[in-house]
């Protein structure tokens, strides 16, 4: 035989309950069922706050009691088609809201709610819903649950007597129906025989003694899911069902938060090995999440996470603790005795203060508790007023298999930490099945999420972007990662998800993701927004796994940078202004990056996509001292420089390296030397050298005067450079050399100026706009390294930095 409860969403609809019609009617075909069912959804809340409106002396707990009257009524009027059935019906359900409604009359009367009346009240939503579900259902006995379940008035709660009651059960199930049908929840007080109830999920637990004392094959929980997810799925996107759990993992998983099932439901099936399958009404034949004993091949280290939030913790201390023996007993006894429930416990090994985590709801009473119990020890000052800290949340990740994998609690906390979320107190067994700890609330979802995504519970590995600038770099960057995205979630198993695009006038965001199909139009219809805009919307997502992209020559944007590395965002710049800036706040940046475990990478600040920056990262981390440093790194003047020819003056190559893209829109800041400068002092930076940009040397190939005035007349006034440029080239060509602009740093002294290099010099058939680094370092003195290709265009740069988001995603 089997027994299967469904749950208030399972009876709360005409949908739903047919639904239910359909299962029970076919599992009956194959054995004898026991069916437990609950209140129709939201009815035990309306019960009770209809009390709680006749306790107050307000007349419109009529209107609510007459609401559920007709609810009742409409369902029953839909889904009985015999005349003579729903007419019979019709009258039980009466009989019970005519009782019913003279116990409301009565709380209105004389303004009194005992505990005995309010689980009268309480009762009648199972006992409605289990005569509706009888009639429904063809063949069905009804029972009533409070002869056979039977409680006890322990601690001021209503306590199951479990072996007066597996008697009872056995007894009244002797002569077992095809079908039987119970009201869940609903119990009876032994020795008053008072109306009791189980507890809210109280439903749940029915149905497990019943199975438990039948010796039941199986024990089905219908709800209005398709089981045990890896984490609450309104949280997390990507949390997906769990196939099979043990016993453990479930009770602990149902402990924390995870509202699938009623905790106490476990225990009666645990001890006879009966299997709990928990199924969806609304999906029949999905499979659900199986919780048995032993699972074969679980290989799994963390099955689900779950989480209780509204916790509060209170911090019991005092130097008298130390060593002295009960002061824990004198704690839980008195909180029990006053029916608070501790669901956390952390203490030091100096036993000079110990940590418990209630809900907020009992905090003001466990406070005084505890400070009443410890009253004398507070007056002489041998322990300090209880500490109570509120809006927190308590996460813990389960699973059997975390106690044969070692290092989980360090990549637990790592992965925390480099999120910048504290962990204020944890709890770890001995058994390793629960690691619980304690976070600042505001941080929940951030901390969910990425404790799945680094657990590999999620599909995927997200990465979410938040891109800044949509010119030529920005727009090519957007649409590689449209190009690569499928590979990616494929290959790689990884989800880079755009959940900001910022252009300097607007912006818009979106935690789930943006479409990248129409993002300009988005942009186009979103409202106005600035830098102070930017920073509040990136920081208050407060969303894991989070990196800043900045493809804007802003120096406003830049400065956001060492906030957002503070608020444990990544960023990776294209931006050349922030590690080329004051050498104090380009080491604040770096050391922020370092001590908040994120990363601040800028790549493509010298030689877009090649791999400059990340090669004098490596040697100098290798030990190895970078001695000189000789490069062309403006592919705008090689362009030009590459392009004079007899037939091309010097005029119009500066004007084809603008109408090709190379140039800046302003080309006077790639003639002043500027970008190269900015460049050599990152390189030099990075080569471990301390460096502003006020101690690179100058030697400029234009005159100032050309540099001042406005840019018509900077293009008015260039040709007149043409024929000077001209009779230098010739000579230059006579003697067989070329032209480069070479920045150059030996020993920290740097220099950028325009040189004439001979044929056999690794700079002289640098072709385009191509850039060249050459290296002199302690270990490659006699034959420098090389470092050549493609140095400038939206495309490379694009790549460098699709390259740098890469290598994040790889940590």
């Amino acid at each position: 035989m089997k027994v299967l409860k469904f749950g208030g969403t399972s009876v709360g609809s005409v949908k739903s309950i047919l639904c239910l019609k359909r299962i029970v009617e076919k599992e009956a075909k194959r054995q004898p069922i026991v069916v437990v069912v609950s209140a129709l959804g939201g009815i035990t809340d309306k019960l009770l706050a209809t009390a709680q409106m006749a306790l107050s002396g307000d007349e419109l707990y009529k209107k609510e009691f007459d609401a559920m009257v007709t609810r009742h009524h409409q369902m029953i009027d839909t889904i009985i088609t015999d005349p003579k059935k729903r007419e019979n019906l019709f009258f039980s359900v009466d009989v019970l809201f005519d009782q019913l409604k003279s116990i409301y009359y009565g709380v209105y009367l004389i303004h009194d709610l005992s505990d005995k009346t309010r689980n009268a009240i309480v009762s009648y939503g199972e006992r409605l819903s289990s005569h509706i579900v009888a009639t429904l259902v063809k063949n069905a006995k009804l029972f009533d649950a409070r002869e056979f379940i039977q409680t006890e008035h322990k601690n001021k709660k209503n306590v199951l007597d479990s072996e007066l009651t597996s008697g009872l059960v056995r007894k009244a199930f002797e002569e077992l129906p095809r079908i039987s049908v119970v009201p869940g929840f609903i119990s009876r007080d032994e020795h008053t025989g008072e109306t009791t109830n189980l507890g809210r999920g109280g439903s749940d637990y029915t149905a497990a003694i019943i199975a438990a004392a039948l010796n039941a094959e199986v024990l089905e929980i219908w709800t209005d899911v398709d089981g045990f997810m890896t984490a609450d799925p309104r949280v997390i996107r990507t949390a997906y069902t769990i196939n099979e759990l043990s016993y453990k993992e479930a009770m602990e998983l149902c402990n924390f938060g995870a509202k699938v099932i009623y905790p106490p439901t476990i225990y009666p099936v645990c001890i006879k090995n009966i299997p709990i399958k928990v199924k969806n009404t609304f999906n029949p034949n999905g499979p659900g999440t199986v919780i048995k004993d032993k699972i074969v091949n679980d290989r799994k280290v963390i099955k689900g996470i779950s989480s209780i939030s509204g916790t509060t913790l209170i911090t019991v201390t005092g130097l008298s603790m130390v060593g002295v023996i009960g002061v824990n007993r004198r704690i839980f006894t008195a909180l029990a005795v006053n029916g608070i429930s501790v669901f956390l416990v952390s203490q030091a090994s100096s036993e000079n203060s110990t940590s418990i985590a209630v809900k907020d709801s009992d905090a003001d009473e466990a406070v005084n508790v505890l400070n009443d119990e410890f009253a004398k020890e507070i007056e002489t000052g041998a322990m300090f007023p209880m500490h109570a800290e509120s809006g927190l949340a308590t996460i813990a990740i389960v699973g059997e298999n975390m106690k044969h994998t070692p290092g989980i609690a360090g990549k637990l906390f790592g992965t925390l930490g480099r999120s910048g979320i504290s962990v204020i107190a944890c709890a770890q067994g001995a058994s390793e099945t629960n690691i619980s700890f304690v976070i600042d609330g505001m941080y929940l979802r951030k901390s969910l999420n990425v404790i799945h995504d680094s657990f590999f519970l999620s599909e995927y590995n997200v990465l979410n972007l938040f891109i800044c600038g949509v010119g030529t770099v920005g727009n090519k960057l957007i649409e590689q990662i449209k190009l690569q995205y499928e590979e990616l979630k494929l290959n790689r198993r990884l989800k880079l998800n755009v959940v900001g695009i910022a252009s300097s006038t607007h912006a818009i965001f979106n935690r789930d993701g943006i479409d990248l199909d129409n993002y300009h139009e988005q942009l186009k219809n979103s409202k106005e927004s600035d830098t102070s805009n930017l920073r509040k919307e990136v920081i208050g997502m407060n969303i894991f796994n989070s990196v800043f992209v900045d493809c804007t020559a802003s120096k406003d944007v830049s400065a956001l940078y060492q906030e957002f590395l503070e608020h444990n965002i990544s960023v990776i710049a294209a931006n050349k202004i922030a590690a080329s800036s004051d050498y104090g706040s380009y080491i604040r940046l770096k050391k922020t990056a370092l001590s908040k475990g994120v990363k601040f990478r800028f790549e493509t600040n010298v030689g877009a996509g090649l791999p400059i920056i990340g090669t004098i990262n490596d040697l100098c981390n290798s030990g190895d001292k970078i001695l000189k440093i000789e490069a062309v790194l403006s592919g705008t003047l090689n362009f030009i420089f590459n392009e004079l020819s007899a037939s091309v003056p010097f005029s119009e190559a500066v004007k084809r390296a603008k109408e090709q893209g190379y140039s800046e829109p302003d080309p006077r800041i790639d003639l002043s030397g500027t970008d190269v400068i900015r460049k050599l002092v990152i390189l030099t930076r990075e080569a471990g050298y301390k460096t502003e940009i006020n101690d690179v040397e100058k030697h400029l190939f234009i005159p100032e005067q050309f540099f001042n005035g406005t840019l018509e007349e900077f293009w008015r006034n260039l040709p007149q450079l043409d024929a000077d440029f001209e009779e230098r080239r010739k000579n230059l060509e006579a003697f067989g050399k070329r032209w480069r602009f070479v920045a150059k740093m030996e020993m920290g002294h740097t220099s950028v100026s325009l040189q004439e290099v001979e044929k056999g010099h690794p700079f002289y058939n640098l072709e385009g706009s191509n850039n060249i680094v050459m290296l002199t370092t302690e270990r490659y003195k006699e034959y420098p390294m090389l470092i050549q290709g493609y140095g400038a265009g939206a495309s490379v740069t694009a790549a460098g930095v699709f390259a740098n988001i890469m290598s994040i995603a790889n940590i």
